[in-house]
Order: C-alpha cells, then sequence, then structure tokens
C-alpha cells in the first residue's frame, strides 16, 4: 500500500501545519522524518516511508549511522532524500557536541532537559545517565550507566560514583527516560534516587536532581519530571 498522500490529509492534521501550530515534540518521529522527505517516489508516501525506516532499522540512532547505500534499500528513499536525512542528523549530532564542549551551566531542570531531549528521543529502552558536574555546577561530561528493557534498568552505586570519583566532579545530576512517554517516577525510580542520595553524602558528592525525559501531550506541558521539584529529595 501506498498510504495517504500529506497533500489528500486534512491540512490540521499534516505533519508541517502541526509543527508550526504545537512544536516539534507533538510529532511523531515517522512524522519528523516525512517533514525532511517533503514527498514520497514510486507512489509511496512520505509518511509511509517514514514508517517503514523506522521499521527497518528499529532506533533512530541505527537510522542516523545508516549509509547512504542503506538508506535507499527501502523503497521510495532515493539519493537525495538519503543525502538529507544524513544531513539532518549529522547537524543534530554536531549541536549536541557544541552544547558539550561549552561546559553549560547545569542548576535547573529545564537546561539539563534540553541537554539531552534530542539523545532520548532515539531511545527505545530505558537508559540511564549521570552528568558529571563542577564546583561551579558546570558539565564535565555526560556518563552513560545501564540500559534497560522497555520499563526497567538496573543502576548500581559503584558505578555511578566511579564515573564521578574520576572525573573529580563535586555533584551529579541523574537522568534517565521512560519510552512510554510518560516521565511520572515510578517506585524503583523514587527508591534508586534516595539509595543514590545517601551514597552521594557518603562519599561528599552531591546528587543534586533526578530528571525523567518523556514527551508532551495536550495534558502534560512538560517533557521531563524533576524528583527535587517533586520533594522525593531530602532536604
Amino acid at each position: 500500500m501506498s498510504g495517504p498522500r500529506i497533500k489528500d490529509i486534512p491540512a490540521s492534521e499534516r505533519p508541517r501545519e502541526r509543527l508550526a501550530a504545537s512544536g516539534a515534540d507533538s510529532l511523531g518521529n515517522s512524522e519528523l522524518i516525512a517533514i525532511l522527505l517533503r514527498t514520497g517516489l514510486q507512489g509511496k508516501s512520505a509518511l509511509v516511508i517514514g514508517q517503514e525506516l523506522l521499521a527497518k532499522f528499529r532506533t533512530l540512532d541505527r537510522l542516523s549511522k545508516a549509509s547512504v547505500k542503506e538508506l535507499c534499500e527501502v523503497k521510495g528513499i532515493g539519493r537525495d532524500k538519503a543525502v538529507t536525512l544524513q544531513a539532518a542528523f549529522t547537524l543534530a549530532r554536531r549541536m549536541a557536541a557544541e552544547i558539550r564542549a561549552e561546559s553549560p551551566m547545569m542548576d535547573n531542570p529545564e537546561r539539563i532537559a534540553d541537554l539531552l531531549r534530542e539523545d532520548a528521543r532515539g531511545y527505545d529502552v530505558e537508559h540511564f545517565l549521570v552528568l558529571l558536574l563542577n564546583t561551579r555546577r558546570r558539565l564535565i561530561r555526560v556518563e552513560p550507566i545501564s540500559q534497560g528493557t522497555l520499563d526497567s534498568i538496573h543502576v548500581h552505586a559503584r558505578e555511578v560514583f566511579k564515573h564521578a570519583i574520576s572525573a573529580n566532579a563535586s555533584a551529579i545530576v541523574l537522568v534517565h527516560n521512560h519510552p512510554s512517554g510518560d516521565p511520572t517516577p515510578s517506585d524503583a525510580d523514587i527508591k534508586v534516587t534516595r539509595d543514590l542520595i545517601r551514597a552521594g553524602q557518603l562519599l561528599k558528592i552531591e546528587v543534586l536532581d533526578h530528571i525523567i525525559l518523556g514527551r508532551k501531550t495536550t495534558e502534560r506541558a512538560r517533557d521531563y519530571t524533576s524528583l527535587r521539584e517533586l520533594g522525593y529529595f531530602y532536604s
């Protein structure tokens, strides 16, 4: 099936119009890809091609690393469209690298979410990361700790703090994503947070916050949750 053409979709539901009205976070990955592709080839809808790309490569990370030849194996993707996709993913990686290279101040949840949002979009399972910060709360580096199943990860204090000690970090921020899109903390999230806070107190390395990344919805204005803001940190 070629699928519905974008021009046949009601104007208010077309990816470009929805992005302009509600922002990029309101669109799914296949819709964002369709915007880059603009139109399909060989009678196929750009939306369908976007879905098939995601089905073939499974994650945005794998899609971003695909060669032009591999992209062109998907029916409806020609050289020009493959090059466009590669250019978009390369710019996203370079932007993320620039942000990290500038040693940004990580002193509030919004800045932390801004730093990691693009990376988190490509995760189809939970990833647990730690931001290592210096005494001025500027980023030293982002350290991946573990990956899990669709709804659970295993985090050990020794893995978290060995990186903080080796980097001479004075503070850390815990970050992980919820693939479901709902950033509400689970009981396990709260327990891990409190365990790591206690471990940090013994090591004199402050755990500043635990940010959970999700997705915005019409009912949820933010795509992240701060456990400190929710009151789960001890004073």
